[in-house]
């Protein structure tokens, strides 16, 4: 330490937002007098201080003095005050011998010698507030720059200024600067971003990293690049004599008492990404109130960063350092930690999956463990439950990937059978086939006929989803027969209830009712209501599509209250949505809508991204039928987003029908037209063959519409033939009408006075609104044109 500064540094970037503020202070008139500058080992809190040190020296002129406190200098102890006071006395001109025994003396006199001067002081790597406090300054003439790895938030009047990492333009410029390379090609430049972003964009290592590039004029950019990458330790890459990032980051952990340094250690046993106090409590083997108050203490020292509150996440430098350092363990004391941290998500998740699935699931209570599962949480509901996976959802797949490759057999298929209900909802559904296939093989090698017969049906499940329903029912089979085998009749009534939606989907609607009536029974028999509310639900349904809507009214008001009685949220909003669709069938709009801003808000409620998307859609046909269109459009497209992220191709392809529909209303027939192909070539692409009945029925009235009779009448024949042999009656009225208007265009008033007349009886027999339209076009028809 001197009355003069060291050597300023050469390259500082991406810090003037920070400096700004620094040097703001230093302004006539400043209200700061203290600024805390602190972060992580290697962030550039030094280099940040001495650039301003230089630049404000001049606003300072009675003297500016840098102290080296050693907070976490290898091979040196902290610096103690009274020594440091000592020296800034006699920088200042007294007598060694003169100088004050005590702390407090030499403080007190500090103080007293530079009252009213302006002195710029510089206090850097300090340990922490106790260190600091007996060196600052009295009054507010002196501008204090303080640097700590630690947060010194007991400091009074300071103004803390963390510091995190260089974002990735300022971390280039950085490295570009030090390594004397242009970086003047594609190749060179997308080499440099991977350096910067393999360095977690530290200043320190970024600088190392340069440094060596710049020492070796024969190296390439991208071959430094690629071996960075390939390095199995990479902070081994980032050392350049005394100066290295794997030191710095020792001298922090070693300022931590013993059991917290295991702790920290244990975080680099941590599959995932993010941390928080439950999953810590179970990896250090103490309570979640111990966790929690320790992961602050390491937040404060900057060993960790929050990414929000209460979770936290390692710098990825910081993240090998302490699996660096946690493999110097005991193996034993580790597998230990790890498997509770396993048991930990993988009780939780197993006691949300018990609130968010859709019916109840097969299972026989083993444990892939010989203790109990550790649950860190219970939940009330299935909103908590769904949060909590969501929040979760990387570090419960991180573990199960970290399982998968381990080996752990067991609970690949437990874990897996967890996730479920959470890849059913949110997807996406290609990546959650490929976990039920993996989940398949691991319940196979362990001859777990359960686990097979579990994952069976929810690869089935996914199947249905994606429009594979050639796959979902075999799969289904599969999984029926090993369910048999074994004596399980809940499974064996769930599969039953997945082959009924296949039939459903594809129009096979006979052989649905045979296989929900038989899964029904098992229900009430077992005394399952989540399933008896379910299959009332899909029974509901068979009769909605097939026109008889009274009976499905009856059928989801039922589903309405038994789930209502349950707390099923779920299931009682996909009832209000079938009720809803029928009400809208019949001409009830008003009450349509209602019904499905109920649903929404349940959808919405419990998180529900695939019910949300359907009833936005429905709600969109509500609103269009009552020529809202702006509002259908909205809907429509909002859906339309939702099933795409989703890869529901079902849904894409109903709400793209839905949106040409509402732009054939309002006279966009091109768009409509074109709306209208893509979705019929899902339909079909899906084999949905009551979807492309109704597709071509609109097709063809738009046609009508547009002049294109011929068209628009081969469009219209083409539906009724597919409406007859899927028996679907409301389509078939629907193509009787069509093809009875176009045949009035070619003056065949005959055959069309015939068609419109069944397509009447039809309408009358659904109750469907349409019929009061095709009667006053029969009565204009049969009123003004002589029937040949």
């Amino acid at each position: 330490m001197s009355g003069s500064l060291p050597r300023d540094v050469g390259t500082l970037t991406g810090r003037e937002q920070e400096f700004a503020l620094i040097a703001s202070s230093a302004l006539p008139g400043g209200v700061v007098s203290i600024h805390t500058i602190d972060g992580m080992a290697g962030i550039g809190k030094t280099a940040l201080v001495t650039r301003a040190a230089h630049q404000l020296a001049a606003r300072f002129p009675d003297g500016q003095y840098f102290v080296e406190l050693h907070g976490h200098t290898p091979g040196r102890n902290p610096a103690e005050p009274s020594e440091v006071l000592a020296r800034l006395l006699t920088d200042l001109g007294l007598d060694p011998s003169s100088l004050p025994p005590t702390l407090e003396g030499r403080r007190d006199l500090w103080r007293d010698r530079v009252a009213g001067k302006q002195v710029l002081l510089v206090l850097d790597d300090a340990r922490d507030h106790t260190q600091v406090e007996p060196l600052l300054p009295g009054t507010g003439d002196c501008l204090t720059l303080i640097t700590s790895r630690r947060r010194l938030t007991a400091l009074d009047g300071a103004v803390g200024l963390a510091l995190d990492v260089l974002t990735a333009d300022p971390a280039t410029e950085l490295f570009v600067a030090l390594s004397r390379r242009a970086a003047s090609n594609d190749a060179e430049q997308a080499a440099v971003a991977e350096i910067v972003r393999l360095c977690g964009y530290l200043p320190l290592a970024i600088v190392l990293l340069a440094g060596r590039l710049a020492h070796h004029p024969a190296w390439r950019i991208v071959d430094l690049a690629e071996d960075f990458a390939a390095a199995q330790d990479r902070l081994d890459e980032l050392e350049a004599g005394p100066r290295a990032v794997r030191v710095a980051f020792e001298m922090s952990l070693q300022d931590l008492p013993i059991e917290q340094q295991r702790m920290f250690r244990c975080l680099g046993l941590h599959p995932g990404s993010e941390i928080e106090a439950d999953a810590v409590a179970a990896l250090a083997n103490v309570s979640a109130r111990v966790a929690r108050r320790q992961l602050e203490a390491f937040y404060t020292d900057h060993l960790i960063e929050e990414t929000r509150p209460g979770r936290y996440r390692l710098h990825d430098l910081v993240r090998s350092f302490a699996q660096a350092e946690v493999n110097n363990d005991p193996p034993e004391a580790n597998a230990r930690a790890l498997d509770r941290l396993l048991d930990h998500y993988q009780g939780t998740a197993a006691a949300a999956a018990r609130l968010i699935t859709r019916r109840t699931r097969p299972t026989q209570g083993h444990s892939s463990t010989t203790s109990p599962l550790r649950t860190s949480r219970e939940f009330s509901n299935e909103v908590q439950a769904l949060a909590w996976m969501r929040t979760e959802r990387a570090n419960l797949f991180a573990c199960l990937d970290h399982v998968t490759t381990s080996g752990q057999r067991q609970r690949v298929a437990d874990l897996t059978e967890s996730l479920a209900g959470l890849l059913e909802r949110d997807g996406p559904w290609p990546h959650a086939i490929l976990r039920h296939q993996g989940a398949m093989a691991a319940a196979r090698d362990l001859g777990d006929r359960l686990g097979e017969a579990n994952a069976l049906a929810n690869c089935g499940r996914i199947s249905e989803l994606t429009g594979n329903y050639g796959q979902a029912t075999e799969l289904q089979l599969q999984a029926q027969a090993l369910y048999r085998q074994i004596g399980n009749r809940l499974g064996e009534a769930n599969t039953l209830t997945n082959r009924g939606i296949v039939c459903e989907r594809t129009e096979r609607y006979a052989e649905a009712l045979e296989l929900y009536r038989p899964a029904l029974a098992v229900y009430r028999e077992l005394g399952d209501a989540l399933g008896e509310a379910g299959t009332l639900t899909n029974i509901g349904l068979i009769h909605m599509w097939t026109g008889d809507y009274a009976q499905a009214a009856d059928l989801h008001q039922q589903s309405i209250t038994c789930n209502h009685a349950i707390g099923n949220r779920l299931g009682e909003a996909r009832a209000l949505t079938n009720l809803a669709y029928v009400r809208m069938r019949t001409g009830r709009h008003a009450e349509a809508a209602d019904l499905h801003q109920q649903a929404l808000t349940l959808y919405r409620d419990i998180g529900n991204r695939l019910g949300e998307a359907t009833t936005l859609t429905n709600l969109g046909l509500v609103r269009g039928a009552t020529q809202d269109y702006e509002a259908a459009t909205t809907l429509h497209q909002q859906a339309l987003d939702y099933f795409r992220d989703l890869d529901n191709r079902l849904g894409e392809a109903r709400t793209l029908t839905n949106l040409a529909e509402v732009h054939a209303w309002t006279g966009r027939h091109a768009e409509a037209a074109d709306l209208h192909q893509q979705a019929l070539a899902l339909f079909r692409d899906i084999g949905n063959r009551l979807g492309e009945a109704e597709v071509l029925n609109r097709v063809g009235m738009l046609s009508l519409k547009t002049g294109h009779v011929q068209n628009a009448l081969d469009i219209f024949t083409e539906a009724l033939d597919l409406a007859r042999a899927i028996k679907s009656y409301p389509e078939q009225a629907r193509a009787l009408d069509g093809t009875a208007r176009s045949r009035i265009e070619f003056g065949d008033t005959t055959s069309a006075v015939t068609e419109l007349k069944e397509a009447i009886r039809i309408y009358r027999h659904l109750t469907a609104p349409e019929a009061e339209t095709a009667e006053a076009y029969l009565a204009t028809v049969e009123s003004t044109t002589p029937i040949n």
